[in-house]
């Protein structure tokens, strides 16, 4: 039975060649989810996103075998992505995060302008915590991305919405 999660059936079908020990169908697979991965590592490690992707896409590769559930596949690849992309930002002690919030069509154009511009004006570990909310992780997946404990993450979370808005008001009008 088919889930809503699992992934398209050319994507199914090569994940499991490729899980296999098929190389052409890992190279393959690798290609296909290449556009996802660099969606997701932009707005975490924008500058060195192209590293933060060459270096997500190594660990898939290297950890495609600890997948245990193949119709979790894209959320795996999202986790795997978002905490090589932190850890390629960090490594590179750039402020890792901001973001582009692309919702496709926005209401008003400029918004997602200033969206980032605000982004910008905070630090960046409030940052990282409402990027990582924005891509959909809870607490405890941020404390584990993030190696920190869930108390401090739910503060940060706190206090990066609270500078969010404040810095946003004089937008709002």
């Amino acid at each position: 039975m088919k889930t809503e999660h699992e992934p398209p059936a050319p994507v199914a079908d090569l994940l499991s060649r490729a899980r296999a020990g098929d190389a052409q169908a890992m190279n393959d697979l690798l290609t296909e989810i290449t556009p996802y991965v660099a969606h997701v590592c932009f707005p975490i490690a924008r500058d060195n996103a192209s590293d933060a992707v060459q270096e997500a896409l190594l660990a898939i590769y290297r950890g495609l075998g600890t997948l245990r559930e193949p119709a979790a596949f894209y959320g795996w690849v999202r986790s795997v992505t978002v905490r090589e992309a932190i850890r390629t930002a960090k490594r590179l002690k750039v402020e890792a995060t901001g973001t582009e919030l692309d919702s496709g069509h926005p209401a008003n154009p400029l918004d997602a302008v200033h969206i980032n511009d605000v982004l910008d004006r905070l630090s960046a570990p409030h940052r990282q915590v409402l990027t990582l909310r924005f891509y959909g992780l809870n607490e405890d997946e941020m404390a584990a991305t993030l190696s920190l404990p869930v108390g401090t993450v739910r503060s940060r979370l706190y206090r990066a919405r609270r500078r969010f808005q404040e810095a946003w008001q004089p937008h709002a009008a």
